[in-house]
């Protein structure tokens, strides 16, 4: 029989190994890993913090971080979702051989990313693949609080079947009115219907889904590249980015001058600037807010362009030198940026740019 929490009974510390009780298949190489404490102890944490495992690996443990998917409010077991990727190897031995009834150390919960403590707020939650994980600590939270919480959520996956828990997020918006769904994926899955967003998340879809986002706390989590996107479209709208929070595995502070900050580059339009359109000979003053386009243009250059935001990609040009700020709409592919082009039209210049025109 497994041992019941009491009042009187002190939260599970890390002190002793933790039980898996379920492993849940959730999506292509990802599954949801439940564990109780032997002792009967309860957990305590806040939703979206994390939990460092201590993996059995050949060579000797191997401690990896995973952020707990369950909610605090359901206190006798605790779970997190893992997704393997490629050479992967701590997530790919839980894949492979953790199951019901092994044992593993891991230390207590830690981590700032997480709730206010009277989370009455309105929130954007925006996550993309196993970054969603917290996202979904948090809203089952909000569920069981028995309240109507005012959340828009955005989920990014490559494919619709890598979408994690949108069965059970369904659920919960189903119930739940104040819980509004939008998923948005890469591409298609072979021979089923996707009816929803497909692309790279950018800003048109963001005043879509969430047009209030400006009123909004965001949480955001998911890839480096894309946590920085969201935060460079973020400062492009003029959100106040004192209110935009981030997954980041640090231990829980006291201090909110603790907190990582983010060195993100905004244009500034008290920073000088300079652009040299390279065969035509050109070189133009300006500031760092001016696009590329614009300077363009008032230079008597001709650069072809159509929607002038980023999507449709006519005003593509290859950059040889310096660094611009661009923040688009899918009208350019990685490939085509790893190569050196740019979108003049969402392009700032920071410092000295030399384009070919």
């Amino acid at each position: 029989m497994i041992p019941m929490p009491y009042d009187d009974m002190a939260p599970w510390d890390g002190t002793e190994p933790l039980e898996c009780t379920a492993v849940i298949p959730e999506a292509p190489d990802v599954c949801t890993f439940a564990f109780r404490a032997p002792s009967g102890a309860w957990f305590k944490y806040l939703p979206g913090q994390f939990l460092t495992l201590f993996l059995p690996v050949p060579g000797g443990p191997l401690l990896r971080t995973y952020t707990i998917s369950s909610s605090p409010s359901r206190s006798l077991s605790i779970s997190v979702t893992v997704k393997a990727q490629e050479g992967s190897i701590g997530t790919r031995w839980m894949l492979d051989h953790l199951r019901p009834g092994v044992q593993i150390k891991a230390t207590a919960p830690s981590g700032q990313f997480t709730l206010p403590r009277q989370p009455d707020d309105k929130y954007l939650f925006i996550s993309a693949g196993s970054g969603i994980t917290p996202m979904m600590a948090m809203t089952g939270y909000l569920f069981d609080r028995g309240e109507s919480p005012d959340v828009s959520f955005i989920a990014c996956a490559r494919r619709p079947s890598e979408l994690i828990f949108r069965s059970r997020l369904e659920f919960m918006a189903s119930r739940m009115p104040g819980l509004r769904l939008n998923f948005v994926v890469r591409e298609d899955d072979p021979y089923h219907t996707w009816t929803g967003y497909r692309g790279r998340f950018n800003q048109l879809m963001l005043g879509l889904m969430a047009p209030d986002y400006l009123d909004r706390k965001v949480f955001c989590c998911g890839p480096e590249s894309f946590m920085q996107s969201v935060r460079d479209m973020l400062n492009a709208l003029g959100f106040d980015m004192a209110n935009y929070h981030q997954e980041s595995f640090h231990a829980a502070t006291e201090a909110a001058a603790e907190d990582p900050g983010h060195d993100d580059v905004v244009p500034d339009d008290a920073c000088a600037a300079e652009i040299t359109f390279g065969p035509s000979g050109v070189t133009t003053a300006c500031l760092e807010t001016d696009t590329v386009l614009a300077i363009a243009k008032a230079s008597g250059l001709n650069i072809p362009s159509g929607c002038t935001f980023g999507v449709c990609g006519t005003c593509k040009i290859r950059k040889t030198a310096g660094e611009v700020h661009m923040l688009h709409n899918g009208g350019i592919s990685e490939d085509d940026i790893d190569a050196g082009y740019i979108l003049a039209c969402c392009s700032h210049p920071i410092g000295s740019v030399t384009v070919e025109l």
